[in-house]
């Protein structure tokens, strides 16, 4: 009955176990049992102990190890192993991975192919033996098994080796003949009971081996209770057939949920409609609970047919979390990558505060203002918490909230409002403004017009650069967007930091412009010099991106002659202007001596050749490089002008009838060349025409290159309004570049002509008597000039110079009068000795003349011509001593 019972066992080692008793009975009931069973434990001995000999010594070969690491160890391993087989005369030797990959074998067509048996515990780096059937012979072998390890002592592959084992019937067949009758009644019994095992577990294992059935075990297993996914198996009827512990935590189910309907065990009805499906499914995200859970599923098929689906669930919860703070740090690393580009571009504080309110809406806030300090906004640092604030950024989402706009005054908010003292100002980020006892006390209707329009959440940053504070930014939220939080306290100071850094940058090149643009003002003209030579009008734009070293003059000279000056020194900066102030104070000087344009320029070419020596003497120091420009002087009584330029371009000429011209006028070599000639031209001007001098700040820039500028300057004056001042609008309007990078001057002088009816000229001898008769002469005109009041001085000088002239100079004497703002004597001469005023003695006769001369006139002195040289005196006449014009 115990046998019967064991024999209909559905276990599989049930039936085994009582097969072997039955067969291992009648064995031993066997006459020659014993003896056949010692010559087998015999040759299983010698087996074992030679299988293990050649696989340890196989095992621990040199190159083995390097064999197995290579990445194909069949091409080393294959005709090393088969020629030891041949010497060693064992069965078989075959070396396969941990995995059980065969890498060697007898026969090349199963390299590469699976063992199909149980390599442990030589997986876990234990050698051992065992039996199986033979390979190359048909009798059964002792297999040994030795791993084979790396340097780490990780088993890396296992050498097998099999040896056959001795025939017992040699051993024994000569003791007792009852033996082969034993053994073939053994035989044929041990072949019935196996046939019947093998046919029962090819039935119940679906022809798979023990080592298949161990694994699929494992992974069975593994599967249920390892896998950090969860599995779900449902049939094509909708029941759940199998849940392993992570499906059942994911989804809270019970274990009596196997077999029923997936829809009936209560899952979300969207995610239990997919399982019931059946149908393929990839990264489907459903909600279960406070889990997101990502679900693929795949049919399934037995014998070819559909037989439910597969689905495996992972819980995604934490790592959507970490996704999207990672993705919003990224955004944040992003957003300040892109302030850093674009806050601080430029040197301007109010574009740059305004950059700062661009760069953080919409992505950080719905509304960023920016506040800076007024005293800052001028250059200057803060004197105290209490210096007012002017608001100069602002972006919002909506252009209409009820915040201050741009330009107007601000007070500190009470987080901030120490950032301009000595206290260290704090960032405090306000979730309700509602509730913001700080700052409702203050100005307690704005807050509710804030909270009225949606506004919700304030965040208020100190800006500070290196030690100075200069304002305050504030961030604002509205609508369902979250408060600020301490990460974005984090991200706003390093957002102000970067712009307090470039607004701080802006405010000391404010500061150093605006001290650059002083001292260059000190130096250009300022007003209009007394003359009535030309009618003038000039324009002067410094450069956007810092001062340079333009200038002009308007200069009135002797005879009522006056100098128009135009000119430009090579650089920028506080050099350039200090620069330029020299060269100034020179053309002044040398105008007064009334130098020759030529003359002039040579003379100032010496000034910038000295200036640059000391300069690059100094320290090591930069020179003053060059500077270029353009000398005139007009004459209105005979309408000459004569001009010379040193590399600067050519003046325009605009005539009465509105057609312009550019004057051809040698270039000469630009100032601080050294040792260079420079040639004047003089030319005939009408009444009324307009002469032009600019820099070539105005005709040249980026993007248009000399000669079109100067075709642009033509056609802007060609035509132009005769009036200076509107003619000066006219060209810098279409002339002036929105991208210039340099200094821009223009001057534009309308010429006037002296009447001839005001000037009165002789040439005389040079008699002593013609003194007394000029002195009446020049009383004549003087009273035509309705000027009687000025004949008993006009008298005196006209005297005096004249018998100086008479006197002491040779060749023609000239006498010229001259009704202009003030009335001038001239008297010329063919000498070029210079009188000198000396103080007479009490007891000298003479000396005294030209002394009494320069006590009784505005202004005296002497210029040079050609010919000789002119003594000239200027008269002030009072109001209501002119004449009207």
């Amino acid at each position: 009955m115990k046998v019967r019972s064991a024999l209909g066992s559905r276990s599989v080692g049930g039936q085994v176990c009582a097969l072997m008793l039955i067969i291992v009975t009648l064995l031993v009931l066997a006459a020659g049992a014993t003896l056949s069973l010692q010559a087998r434990s015999s040759g299983d001995s010698q087996a074992r102990a030679s299988a293990l000999t050649v696989a340890r010594t196989v095992a621990l070969a040199p190159g083995v190890q390097r064999a197995l690491e290579s990445r194909n160890p069949s091409t080393t391993l294959q005709p090393y192993v088969e020629k030891v087989r041949h010497r060693t005369d064992v069965d078989y030797i075959v070396v396969t991975s941990p995995g059980g990959i065969r890498w060697t074998h007898p026969n090349p067509k199963l390299l590469g192919k699976h063992i199909g048996r149980s390599l442990y515990p030589a997986t876990a780096g234990r050698p051992f033996t065992d039996r199986l059937p033979g390979i190359t012979r048909s009798a059964p072998s002792i297999r040994a098994a030795v791993p084979v390890t790396d340097d780490r002592g990780r088993v890396i592959g296992i050498v097998n080796a099999g040896v056959s084992i001795p025939s017992v019937g040699r051993t024994v067949g000569r003791q007792l003949p009852v033996i082969y009758a034993s053994t073939a009644f053994a035989l044929v019994l041990g072949g019935g009971g196996a046939a019947l095992v093998a046919r029962r577990l090819r039935r119940q294992t679906h022809r798979l081996g023990p080592a298949e059935i161990t694994r699929m075990y494992e992974h069975h297993d593994a599967v249920l209770r390892s896998v950090k996914e969860g599995v779900l198996i449902v049939d094509d009827e909708g029941r759940l057939q199998l849940a392993n512990d992570e499906a059942l935590r994911l989804l809270g189910l019970t274990p009596d949920a196997h077999g029923r309907q997936i829809t009936d065990v209560g899952l979300p009805p969207e995610l239990a409609g997919l399982l019931a499906s059946g149908r393929a499914a990839t990264d489907a995200v459903h909600q279960v609970g406070d889990r997101l859970l990502v679900v693929n599923q795949r049919p399934a098929e037995r014998d070819g047919a559909p037989w439910g689906s597969v689905a495996t669930l992972r819980d995604t919860t934490e790592l959507r979390a970490l996704t999207d703070k990672a993705d919003r740090a990224y955004a944040r690393l992003r957003l300040l990558y892109e302030a850093g580009v674009r806050v601080g571009s430029s040197l301007d504080m109010e574009g740059t505060a305004q950059e700062l309110s661009r760069v953080a809406v919409p992505r950080f806030a719905d509304y960023a203002t920016v506040d800076l300090h007024e005293a800052v906004l001028r250059g200057e640092e803060p004197g105290d918490r209490e210096s007012p604030l002017r608001r100069v950024g602002f972006s919002g989402i909506r252009q209409d909230p009820p915040l201050r706009r741009v330009g107007e005054r601000v007070s500190a908010f009470p987080v901030t409002q120490r950032a301009g003292g000595t206290g260290q100002a704090r960032v405090v980020a306000v979730e309700q403004l509602p509730s913001y006892s700080d700052w409702t006390p203050q100005e307690p209707e704005r807050v509710g017009w804030l909270v009225a329009y949606g506004i919700r959440s304030l965040l208020t940053v100190p800006l500070s650069g290196r030690g100075v504070r200069l304002g305050q930014v504030a961030f604002w939220r509205s609508g369902d967007a979250p408060p600020f939080d301490e990460e974005d306290r984090s991200f706003a100071e390093e957002l102000a930091g970067q712009a307090a850094v470039a607004i701080d940058n802006a405010r000391r090149y404010a500061r150093e412009h605006a001290t650059t643009l002083a001292l260059q003002e000190s130096l250009l003209p300022r007003g209009r010099p007394e003359q009535q030579a030309v009618v003038a009008a000039q324009r002067y734009l410094p450069a956007p991106g810092g001062v340079r070293g333009d200038w002009f003059d308007v200069i009135p000279l002797s005879g009522a002659r006056v100098a128009l000056v135009v000119g430009d020194v090579v650089g920028h900066g506080l050099h350039a202007a200090a620069t330029m102030g020299r060269l100034r104070t020179a053309v002044l000087n040398f105008s007064v001596v009334d130098l020759p344009p030529d003359e002039l320029l040579a003379r100032l070419d010496d000034v910038v050749d000295q200036v640059d020596r000391e300069d690059t003497a100094v320290n090591g120091g930069v020179g003053a490089v060059g500077a270029t420009c353009l000398y005139a002087v007009y004459d209105p009584v005979s309408r000459h002008c004569t001009l010379a330029r040193a590399g600067h371009p050519p003046p325009a000429l605009v005539h009465p009838d509105g057609s312009a011209a550019f004057l051809d006028l040698p270039a000469g070599p630009p100032l601080g060349l050294g040792g260079r000639l420079y040639e004047a031209t003089e030319t005939q001007l009408p009444e009324g025409s307009r002469l032009v001098l600019y820099t070539d700040g105005l005709v040249r820039d980026r993007e248009r290159d000399l000669v079109t500028g100067l075709d642009h300057l033509r056609d802007a004056l060609t035509d132009a309004d005769p009036d200076p001042e509107r003619a000066c609008d006219a060209v810098m309007a279409a002339l002036l570049s929105p991208r210039r990078t340099d200094d821009v001057c223009l001057l534009i002088a309308r010429t006037t002509a002296l009447d001839e009816r005001r000037v009165a000229s002789w040439e005389l001898p040079p008699d002593p008597e013609v003194v007394a008769r000029m002195r009446a002469a020049v009383a004549r005109t003087l009273a035509d000039w309705n000027l009687e009041e000025a004949a008993f001085t006009t008298e005196l000088v006209v005297s005096e110079l004249l018998g100086n002239a008479i006197r002491h100079a040779v060749g023609p004497v000239r006498l010229r009068l001259m009704h202009n703002r003030a009335l001038i004597c001239e008297v010329a001469d063919g000498s070029t000795t210079a009188p000198h005023l000396r103080r007479a003695g009490s007891t000298d006769e003479g000396g005294r003349g030209l002394f009494l001369v320069a006590q009784m006139v505005q202004r005296w002195g002497t210029r040079y011509t050609k010919n000789g040289k002119i003594i000239w005196t200027e008269q002030d006449l009072s109001a209501a001593e002119r004449a009207p014009r």
